[in-house]
């Protein structure tokens, strides 16, 4: 009896995990579909409170405040992004002795350190170097990181082409981070990751003025999500438009 007990228990308790990590999956999602940012950060905040996390529980809320960083910086909030970019330093040092980790830790620091530059451009010359190695070294332990190609696009793109930078470069290594991460289904169910990919290609063909390729990408994240009112209402529109006035 008391043995059955224990794995009724344990049963209930894993049940509870899954479902909290699918909570968490599933309201990001719909922030980032939504544009509402005040519910990601609830989010985050609710996660980063809970005591005892697991090492997967760490890298999915590290993934979070990745996204949120980035658009605290877009939106010029520097000194929330600083707070939490912070955080996220110290989730990844919590996780810096398991090198099972190692190549997911290389490649959001490669993220991290891009940030650095993002909240002080004086910073580029040292922060750049320790991107662009921290990359390289997520891609070394691991060739099939999506994530890895997504920051190594990223260095690729918003460097300065006097200093190597490829936007024509950064758009191949997307799209090689788009085949990995539709060679599994569950990387791609409400995952806000895989949309913004695609916006990031549909962006990205966008400027270099191919209009067919783009539009491509952003009918492909209508068909998946019709809610995504960023691309249906500002980015294929004013993609269309754009083409059209050609």
């Amino acid at each position: 009896m008391e043995r059955s007990k224990h794995i009724h228990i344990t049963l209930l308790l894993i049940l509870a995990f899954s479902l909290a990590q699918g909570s968490a999956r599933n309201s990001i999602y719909q922030a980032f579909i939504t544009n509402n940012m005040h519910r990601w950060k609830l989010t985050i905040d609710s996660m980063e409170q809970k005591p005892g996390k697991t090492d997967e529980q760490l890298l999915e809320l590290i993934n979070y405040q990745y996204g949120y960083i980035a658009w605290c910086i877009g939106n010029k909030r520097l000194n929330e992004a600083r707070l939490y970019l912070d955080k996220a330093f110290s989730n990844l040092r919590r996780l810096e002795k398991d090198k099972q980790h190692a190549s997911r830790l290389s490649t959001y620091l490669a993220a991290f350190y891009g940030f650095e530059i993002g909240l002080a451009q004086y910073k580029a010359p040292y922060y750049g170097l320790k991107s662009i190695d921290a990359a390289k070294k997520a891609l070394a332990l691991d060739e099939n990181s999506w994530m890895a190609y997504i920051q190594s696009a990223n260095i690729q793109y918003y460097m300065p082409s006097i200093f190597g930078g490829s936007k024509t470069e950064a758009l191949h290594l997307y799209e090689k981070a788009l085949n990995l991460l539709e060679n599994d289904n569950n990387n791609i169910d409400k995952n806000w990751n895989y949309l913004n990919l695609m916006v990031q290609l549909g962006e990205g063909y966008t400027m270099l003025g191919d209009y067919d390729k783009a539009a491509t990408y952003y009918e492909k994240i209508i068909s998946i999500e019709p809610g995504f009112s960023w691309v249906k209402d500002e980015l294929y529109p004013g993609l269309i438009k754009q083409k059209n006035s050609k």
